[in-house]
């Protein structure tokens, strides 16, 4: 099929371009921008006047709920599709885990049944992510997986962890890490601070960040492995990361778009929405979140969607599930980041586009001719109020419940496939 979107402003961060354009699609790739090509005849046409053609989002973290939740992987990719998201990274703490090529293969073969946005699939660096033996990385690079992760907190063994770094340096393998020292973390539910004083609630120290950091960064240097961290949080944590990046450690970071905005004090009187993973921080962290945004220390923003089912979100906040869902709203809060903090929006709509491609060494987060033909059309000045009717992930839960926000996709092409919206 041939596809043609006309009228639209065009902003594509990999090359910076940002300007009135047409974007023409033929099957799966684009092969032109700009002018309409000679002789073209568009089987289908989209009028783009008054919204922004820009690369889909590529989300770099979105717990898909499968396997686990049988049936859950078409509804949470319809929610990605809605929020203008084609393409999500799935961590590997799945029920059961990723750490079978079995596994990753029936995740890869649903994913394609429900047609929705591409798949990522992270394997587990350890078996059954228990932080004690590697899982077979090689057997799961095979089948798919971009990259290995330990989801919750650094292995216990300190050795486990040298051990996957050599083996992932010797075949170029990505590791991603959360940096967190469990041992520090303990159970708490927030951050240390007033806020958990005052609401009497078990907290986690800012050095259950920085501790885990110290520990990766001089493993790094003992091995040469490639590291993506991810969900930093704190201003501590941020500045070990500027200075990992400017000693030439093969580091990159996300944050998750949540801490983009939001500080302990939100949690108010034991707000489960707020209950997150990592927890809220103080403003002076939040600010360092936006400066480190601004001058390329964090690479990428991600949702880290996590649907959550009323009932676990109904209890105590020390007992609630912590998470919330991310994918439909992660547009319009990087939008409202942008405005916020007077980013460009080419420079914004990088940090969900052409940075996390070339986090995971896919050839996507682009607008350029040949590409792939993953494309969000988007109204950036919408206003919408966002619900539990309006959602259509299976979580409901977040901590925007009630807001007016501003921006939402209008269609979302995966592969020069309409998938959502266009009429």
């Amino acid at each position: 099929m041939k596809l043609e979107i006309v009228n639209g402003r065009v902003i594509d961060p990999a090359s910076v371009h940002d300007g009135p354009a047409g974007v023409f699609v033929e099957g799966s790739r684009i092969v032109a921008i700009g002018n309409r090509p000679a002789g073209w005849q568009a089987d289908r046409s989209i009028d783009a006047a008054g919204l922004v053609v820009a690369p889909g989002l590529l989300d770099l973290s979105a717990r898909m709920r499968e396997p686990g939740a049988e049936g859950a992987l078409k509804q949470e990719m319809r929610a990605a599709l809605a929020g203008g998201v084609t393409g999500v990274v799935c961590p590997p703490d799945t029920d059961p885990p990723l750490d079978e090529p079995g596994l990753v293969r029936m995740l890869r073969q649903r994913s394609r049944e429900a047609a929705g946005a591409r798949i990522y699939p992270l394997g587990a660096l350890t078996t059954a992510l228990k932080g004690e033996a590697l899982a077979e990385l090689q057997l799961l690079h095979e089948v798919g997986c971009v990259a290995f992760m330990q989801t919750r907190a650094l292995p216990h063994d300190n050795s486990v962890l040298l051990q996957a770094m050599r083996y992932a340096a010797t075949f170029d393998l990505p590791l991603w890490l959360r940096p967190v020292e469990d041992t520090l973390a303990g159970s708490g539910v927030a951050a240390a601070g007033p806020v958990a004083g005052r609401l009497g609630l078990p907290s986690i120290p800012a050095v259950a960040e920085t501790v885990a950091l110290h520990t990766i960064f001089e493993l790094q240097r003992a091995s040469g492995a490639r590291v993506h961290l991810c969900r930093l949080s704190s201003a501590a944590g941020i500045e070990l990361v500027r200075r990992a990046k400017n000693d030439g450690l093969r580091v990159t970071a996300d944050v998750g778009i949540h801490h983009v905005h939001l500080v302990d004090v939100d949690i108010g009187y034991f707000d489960a929405n707020y209950r997150l993973d990592p927890p809220l921080r103080s403003q002076r962290d939040r600010d360092a979140i936006v400066a480190g945004l601004a001058d390329g220390t964090l690479d990428a923003i991600c949702s880290d969607h996590t649907p959550v089912g009323a009932d676990d979100k109904l209890l105590p906040f020390g007992e609630a599930a912590p998470g919330a869902t991310g994918l439909e709203v992660l547009l319009p809060l990087v939008l409202k980041w942008a405005r916020a903090s007077q980013t460009p929006l080419v420079q914004a709509l990088a940090r969900v586009t052409q940075r996390p491609a070339e986090v995971i060494g896919e050839d996507t987060g682009r607008l350029c001719v040949g590409g792939k033909a993953d494309i969000v059309v988007f109204d950036p000045d919408a206003h919408w109020q966002l619900t539990d009717e309006s959602l259509v992930s299976s979580g409901r839960n977040s901590p925007f419940t009630g807001y007016e926000l501003e921006g939402r996709a209008r269609v979302t092409i995966v592969g020069g496939d309409i998938r959502f919206g266009g009429g």
